[in-house]
């Protein structure tokens, strides 16, 4: 264990020793008590309130005209609270352990319908209900996710509005998450509150499997304010399932399907007085549907926490991933496939201490570490040798027919332009402590703090030193406020301070403001929104190595030269809502505009030179650097709807309207194919004034669930619209002969999923689930075929629990 972990640990130790008597309490028996609120935080008074002991033993009162209740003189153990008051939904808490002399605060917000109005993580310190935030967050609960049937994370991510999944290929092939127009490396993504993104932002969502994932939460909107570097366009966090039953309860699963597809699993769960454990392991195997494209994922998920004492709950969670891809590289392009492949170990380890130390005070300590090695080999080279110049031999593809928009070339394009190398292997690492409280200065007022520190590595080679090392640090403070429970403001301001670029300032607001209070009317609650923030992001490991100053480090020229700066973002978020049927549906639309720029681009001596580079330093460089240059702004309209018709019926669907525009990009220059003579071709990246790569127009989602008894169903549908792109090509003799234009190469396309499940008895069900019902041939990523139609049929069996 090195130095910094050893750090890490300390604070940890040190945090929680200052928590007060942990295990041992004041003596006498405990109290659990609270306030019983409506979707605003208004006080509900005369609600019927149950406390549910561990065993099923209830206790009952009636809260008062303040809207508080109290238990007195409870014996220690886990405790549920119910609480049923006229004209709302009856809601049940999840248990909570209570100790020896423990005064327990449990507030209880109550909704009007069957609408879950859900809490979220992402877009302040504490967690804020739905009905009290104007940020746009997405949740997708446990419900949803086993409502799909699906194997990993990234297809529920295809429901998220004003998002779009990228995938190199069918499952296992590299999957991108665009959040409102965004680079798939400006999103924070977190798993279980620690960041696992790859130093510089990137994530490939095609690793991580549904087993022991409890919900996914996105937020629509930066916020470096608090998670620092890469929450430039959006913030996605993954929560691990925590047991909790009395008696152990265990789950077996097992199916199969066309395409060689296998897949196991099994979790097994509990809580036992101050413990609670969940542990879950999976295994899921496919050839997909063409050659050398198998793909293996092996996956752990464990989460465990023990309740401390004085409103304390420490939890540890640890998820373990080890995948192997076969990688045909853009088979279609080619006609032929690579025998690449890769190989990828991830490990994810967090330990965090929550204090709720009265009903105004709580803060929290996490520390995680996090590991990540990849290695991709290509054995042999691939494709027909082929040497035009006589500087030695580029290996071909099959003779290719490709077609867009009416347009067709023909030709070979070079598969490999020499023969393979060594592996090529990177690992990054990281290290971090985060701390924050909360103080409910006032009924209206919240006021929090934190800071953060990160201690990141990066290597090249196995058993090397690392070839970049960064410490990080970032500060913040937040004010949330209720305005007489119509209008709520939450406020905040960050501080980063980077190894590499030094520091930068991210402010963030966020307002909701009611025009109409939520009503059991058919016509419910209007909801107007504003939210408005800026993010940053850090450079890669490539990208701070291969800088300017990078380059000219160790010479006079260095003193002049300045490291580079953090790519930026601004965005703006006008939205309404609408509530309607008794809080049964509600509707939401609303108009971003976010801008990107400062964005890091390799850019040649000559290109740094009319950047403002002076010339001497430009010449400094072997062939150029990176340098921040780049910009583009991406602006729309959002629209989602959510309809729930009791536990059987539950619809969503979202549009989102698109525009994104290039607005600086020195490194691009135009190429000419002379089968289109005139047409300027941005052959490796757009040219300014298009659209950047991979961008729909037009994109949406719709899913129905229906629920009957034992048996479910649920139809997904996925619609995106043409993109722009490019062939990436270079034909046999260096040309562009198999470049086609850029302007909606990749063709719209509609991906159609039908799954269900039948409870055959209390401990058996059987489910399937059947991907690309209609057999579609679309293209996510142009030149890789995507999933064909699949399905799997499988068997579920539970044993133990309540």
């Amino acid at each position: 264990m090195n130095r910094v972990m050893r750090g890490c640990l300390r604070v940890l130790v040190v945090s929680l020793t200052c928590l007060g008597p942990a295990v041992a309490g004041a003596q006498g028996q405990a109290s659990i008590g609270g306030a019983v609120l409506d979707p605003l935080g208004g006080r509900v008074a005369g609600a019927t309130v149950t406390l549910i002991g561990e065993r099923g033993q209830t206790t009952e009162t009636t809260n008062g005209a303040d809207g508080r209740y109290q238990f007195q003189n409870v014996a220690p153990g886990r405790y549920q609270v119910l609480v049923r008051a006229q004209g709302f939904e009856a809601f049940t808490t999840d248990a909570v352990f209570v100790g020896t002399g423990d005064r327990t605060t449990i507030d209880v917000t109550l909704r009007l319908g069957a609408l879950q109005q859900a809490v979220f993580v992402t877009a302040a310190t504490s967690d804020v209900s739905q009905a009290q935030s104007g940020a746009p967050v997405t949740v997708l609960d446990a419900a949803l996710l086993e409502g799909l049937q699906k194997p990993d994370v990234l297809e529920a991510l295809r429901l998220v509005p004003g998002t779009q999944i990228q995938q190199t290929g069918a499952r296992g092939g590299t999957a991108s998450f665009f959040i409102r127009g965004g680079n798939s490396n400006f999103n924070k993504v977190l798993i279980d509150g620690i960041p696992v993104n790859d130093i510089g932002g990137g994530f490939d969502f095609a690793q991580v499997q549904l087993s022991g994932v409890e919900r996914v939460e996105v937020l629509r909107q930066a916020n470096s304010v608090m998670f620092g570097s890469d929450a430039m366009a959006g913030v996605v966090d993954i929560s691990t399932r925590r047991g909790r039953t009395r008696i152990p309860q265990a789950e077996l699963s097992l199916d199969g399907g066309n395409l060689g597809t296998v897949s196991t699993g099994a979790w097994i769960g509990g809580a036992a007085r101050r413990v609670d454990y969940f542990s879950a392991i999976s295994r899921f195997d496919t050839d997909n549907d063409v050659p050398n494209n198998e793909f293996r994922n092996t996956t752990y998920a464990g989460r465990f926490g023990v309740a401390l004492g004085r409103g304390t709950d420490l939890s540890g969670s640890l998820r373990r991933i080890d995948t192997y891809y076969g990688s045909p590289n853009g088979i279609l392009l080619y006609g032929v496939p690579d025998d690449a492949f890769q190989d990828k170990d991830q490990t994810y380890l967090s330990v965090a201490a929550r204090s709720q130390w009265n009903d105004r005070w709580q803060s929290s300590v996490r520390v995680g570490w996090t590991d990540e090695q990849f290695e991709y080999d290509n054995p042999t080279a691939s494709g027909t040798p082929f040497d035009p110049f006589g500087f030695g031999a580029v290996y071909l593809g099959n003779p290719v027919t490709l077609t867009s928009n009416g347009r067709t070339v023909t030709g070979r394009a070079i598969l490999e332009f020499g023969p393979p190398g060594d592996p090529f292997y990177t690992r990054t690492a990281r290290r971090m402590v985060v701390g924050d409280t909360t103080a409910q200065v006032a009924e209206w007022l919240a006021v929090s703090g934190g800071a953060r520190f990160e201690h990141e590595r990066g290597y090249g080679e196995r058993d090397a030193d690392p070839v970049a090392t960064r410490n990080n640090g970032g500060a913040f403070v937040e004010a949330r406020l209720s305005i007489r429970n119509r209008t709520y403001i939450n406020g905040g301001l960050g501080y980063e301070r980077n190894a590499v670029f030094e520091s930068a300032v991210t402010p963030r607001l966020s307002i909701a403001s009611y025009l109409r209070q939520p009503t059991t009317d058919g016509l419910g609650e209007t909801k107007v929104t504003l939210n408005a923030g800026t993010g940053i992001k850090a450079p890669s490991v490539f990208q701070e190595r291969n800088s300017l100053l990078a380059l000219v480090q160790g010479t006079p020229l260095a003193a002049t030269v300045a490291p580079v700066g953090p790519e930026r973002s601004r965005n703006v978020d006008i939205g309404l809502e609408q509530g309607f049927w008794r809080g049964n549906a509600r509707a939401r639309v609303a108009y971003f505009h976010n801008s990107f720029r400062d964005l890091l681009e390799f850019l040649g001596r000559t290109q740094l030179v009319q950047a403002g580079v002076p010339a001497n330093v430009a010449a400094a460089t072997a062939f150029g650097a990176y340098f921040n240059a780049a910009s583009y702004h991406a602006r729309g309209v959002e629209a989602s709807a959510e309809v729930a018709v009791g536990s059987r019926v539950r619809v969503m669907g979202s549009y989102t309207f698109l525009d994104a525009e290039v607005t600086a990009a020195p490194s691009a220059s135009a190429s000419f194919n002379p089968a289109f003579p005139g047409i300027r071709i941005g052959a490796f990246s757009p040219l300014v004034g298009e659209r950047p790569f991979g961008r729909p127009t037009n994109s949406g989602n719709l899913m129905l669930m229906y629920t009957e008894g034992r048996a479910q169903v649920t139809v997904a549908g996925h619609f995106v619209g043409t993109r722009d792109g490019s062939t990436f090509l270079s034909d046999q003799f260096f040309g562009n002969s198999l470049l086609l234009p850029n302007q909606d190469l990749g063709e719209a396309y509609q991906k159609i999923d039908l799954s269900g499940g039948y409870t055959a008895h209390e401990r058996l069900r059987i489910y399937a689930s059947v991907e690309n019902l209609f057999d579609r041939e679309y293209e996510p990523s142009f030149g890789f075929p995507a999933l064909p139609l699949t399905a799997r049929v499988g068997v579920r069996v539970m044993l133990g629990g309540d």
